[in-house]
């Protein structure tokens, strides 16, 4: 059995500037961080005795006969990319520390951690940056979604990086270089809230790259706020000037889509605000789902107050990425025919 964990990922400043039909002609850049809420994936070949070929267990339990017929399609296409076939049944499960379409980059850590995991019960070890193209081709060209490059990035290397996307299509990643006191303070700065909904980020995000061209002054917009925010981190003075540049970025990136943000979202922000955070946004491209905030520790309380109706989510930084933190290699892989199809039950 393999069992990878990949970090989720809160994106500062930068989204929409990775997507490849701009950064490949415009250049693009990102500042991230991954933190310590994870997608967990174990997997294992299947043995022979079980009455169906494969078992994927996720929001359902599929118990299917052949790869073609799973309905994840990011296991199924995952599969299909790295050349499994149905020689060998396969058994994958996946747990996760926060609730899907959130805004968190939870499709992509699935997937980057899939890949992962699959590619180490071949006995195989992937690089950071391999890894990360891999699962961007598996969501962009494989499963045709409208997403950027960043979160995949941002969950195979993990870390507080600046991740630049240059033009001709080439990913550079470099770790922000910021004294670990600094580091601390800012943590102690930042509040994650849980709105309590869920959306397709990909609904937004199609709007988004439709009118990309349109875009362009917003687009430059953000960009450079990656390098003064990258300015204010390697400074020597207060770190509040992060919180509002945080808050400059959210009127930017409403200009992006008019589904950002829903009057729920706009209301929590206002309170927020209001009771003395300094700058927040909407995590990922959609219209709910988490939101972070930037908030002085004296208002930290005011803050958690006005926002009773959401989840206070603590969290830190981390710095790992994706990692297998199990490795039992199998003595044998068990093969046989493909059965008669399996059908699948949701999970109780």
């Amino acid at each position: 059995m393999i069992l990878s964990r990949t970090p989720y990922r809160l994106s500062f400043f930068g989204g929409g500037t990775d997507y490849p039909a701009w950064y490949r002609t415009e250049g693009g850049a990102v500042l991230s961080t991954t933190i310590d809420k994870y997608c967990h994936l174990s997997v294992r070949y299947l043995p022979p005795f079980f009455p169906n070929q494969h078992r994927i267990v996720w929001s359902y339990v599929e118990t299917v006969s052949t790869i073609a017929e799973i309905l994840h399609p990011a296991v199924r296409e995952g599969l299909r990319l790295l050349g499994f076939d149905d020689s060998a049944g396969l058994d994958i499960h996946h747990q996760g520390d926060l609730p899907a379409r959130t805004g968190m980059g939870s499709s992509s850590s699935f997937c980057v951690g899939l890949l992962k995991a699959l590619t180490a019960l071949r006995g195989r070890m992937i690089g950071r940056h391999e890894l990360a193209l891999r699962a961007i081709e598996l969501e962009q060209v494989r499963l045709r979604e409208p997403v950027g490059s960043q979160d995949q990035v941002a969950a195979a290397y993990g870390g507080l990086n600046l991740i630049e996307f240059l033009r001709g299509g080439d990913i550079r990643v470099e770790p922000v270089t910021v004294p670990p006191a600094r580091i601390e303070e800012l943590q102690a700065r930042l509040m994650l809230f849980y709105t309590g909904s869920t959306r397709l980020a990909a609904e937004v995000a199609g709007d988004v790259v439709a009118n990309l061209s349109a875009k362009a002054p917003v687009l430059r917009r953000l960009r450079a706020l990656v390098d003064r925010a990258l300015a204010v981190l390697h400074g020597a003075g207060s770190l509040d000037d992060f919180g509002r540049l945080l808050h400059e970025s959210w009127g930017a990136k409403r200009e992006l889509s008019p589904r950002v943000p829903s009057p729920v979202v706009e209301a929590v922000y206002r309170k927020a605000m209001k009771a003395g955070a300094l700058g927040g946004k909407l995590c990922g491209a959609g219209t709910s789902g988490f939101m972070v905030f930037y908030v002085p520790p004296k208002r930290q309380a005011a803050v958690v107050r006005e926002l009773s109706g959401c989840l206070h989510v603590p969290f830190r930084f981390e710095s790992e990425g994706s990692r297998i933190i199990y490795y039992g290699p199998p003595s044998d892989v068990p093969r046989r025919a493909a059965e008669p199809r399996r059908t699948a039950h949701a999970a109780g």
